[in-house]
């Protein structure tokens, strides 16, 4: 015979301030856990949809960023040439060659110098990314040192609104307009005129060509046709992935440090919880006496225990996620630790995360209960009915 759920449910509204303050340190671990599963989460997604599937990015070989690539004119008009690339509205193939470099920018929050991608764009880089589109203001004259600056980057850097000068390049560029690219690395970035830009840096190769594909399926066709040509010494990578790449160490890194310090905050939340049910099982010695002698087993009694410890730890959960899901409101802002430039992007709740959340903090209750729960369902009948 299983003792009722109410049972235990009872138990715990009963003593409200005791099951509350374990429920909210068990909270808090749970929030640390839930934030830092998000922040990785928001990163990754942020970098993956930066990407379109039916793109392929070529790269210099061995370089692992945009800003480390360099691809040689010639090179660069021969990987455009392939049948696998889309034509445009125009006629033409649908491709950019594009240069990507880093300069500093003060941020408005601290006043620090942080890095921010600067990318030197032809004519179809905006057919090729059609998640960025123009808030305010108008797309730069072709041959003039006009540029345009993402959502992110008007809103955290000094001077960097539109009308305002940029000096990078030893001259002034004017901001023309504001583009927003949604929750995507674009809009932590600066476009302008490749061909304007790369003098100015002293380039004469480009770190990129950005390849809009007829479809998704003729990826590997082209990628084996670049890779194979020895004069190009490139590799190919689709857009989605090599993005997808790029969160990799960053995420993991975040995803290690949130674990390690949620084990260390757990074994806290565990020990208050186990705390919490040895007291209740003190107080509750002749009661556990009176349901032995009615005829519950030591398996239901230390069913129940374990029972209202769970509870415990899952009211700890529910309270954490939902602390948690505040932060999927607010925008974070870091340094992308492959390209060392200023990255923003907002934190992400997911069903897989909140399912992990529950079920860690489930975990924390039984493993906090345990113990307690053994010790209630091992007591003697008549030794806890002389209590009463």
């Amino acid at each position: 015979m299983a003792v009722p759920l109410s049972y235990s449910w009872r138990n715990l509204k009963t003593r409200r301030l005791t099951t509350a303050l374990t429920a909210g340190g068990m909270a808090l671990v749970v929030f640390v856990f839930t934030a830092t599963l998000m922040l990785a989460e928001g990163l990754r997604q942020t970098l993956v949809s930066t990407g379109s599937p039916g793109n392929a990015i070529v790269l210099r070989k061995g370089s692992e960023t945009e800003v480390q690539s360099g691809i040689e004119r010639v090179a660069a008009s021969a990987m455009t040439t392939r049948p696998e690339i889309a034509l445009g509205g125009d006629g033409q193939g649908l491709y950019a060659r594009e240069s990507v470099v880093l300069i500093g920018l003060t941020k408005k929050s601290t006043g620090k110098v942080s890095n921010v991608v600067i990318r030197g764009t032809q004519p179809a880089s905006l057919a090729l990314r059609p998640q960025v589109h123009l808030v305010s203001g108008r797309l730069p004259r072709p041959g003039t040192p006009e540029i345009i600056v993402g959502k992110a980057v008007a809103k955290g850097f000094r001077g960097a609104e539109i009308g305002q000068h940029l000096r990078f390049g030893k001259r002034e560029w004017p901001i023309v307009g504001i583009f927003d690219a949604g929750a995507t690395g674009f809009t932590s970035e600066i476009w302008g005129d490749a061909d304007q830009l790369m003098p100015a840096f002293g380039r004469n190769a480009y770190s990129i060509v950005l390849a809009g594909l007829r479809e998704p399926g003729l990826f590997a066709a082209y990628k084996e046709a670049i890779e194979a040509d020895p004069r190009l010494q490139a590799e190919v990578w689709q857009e989605t992935r090599y993005y997808e790449k790029q969160s990799d160490m960053m995420r993991k890194f975040l995803t290690v440090l949130g674990v390690s310090l949620t084990l260390i905050f757990s074994l806290g939340a565990m020990i208050g919880a186990m705390i919490t049910m040895y007291s209740s099982v003190a107080g509750r010695v002749a009661e556990i006496g009176t349901l032995r002698a009615i005829g519950f087993t030591r398996g239901a009694i230390l069913t129940a225990f374990l029972m209202e410890s769970t509870l415990l730890g899952l009211l700890g959960g529910l309270a954490g996620v939902g602390l948690a899901a505040g932060l999927s409101f607010v925008t974070f802002s870091t340094t992308n630790f492959q390209t060392f430039s200023e990255l923003s992007f907002q934190f992400s709740l997911t069903s897989w995360i909140i399912g992990l959340s529950l079920g860690f903090s489930v975990f924390m209750g039984v493993v906090g209960g345990f113990l307690p729960a053994v010790r209630a369902s091992r007591m003697n009948i008549v030794e806890a009915l002389r209590e009463a």
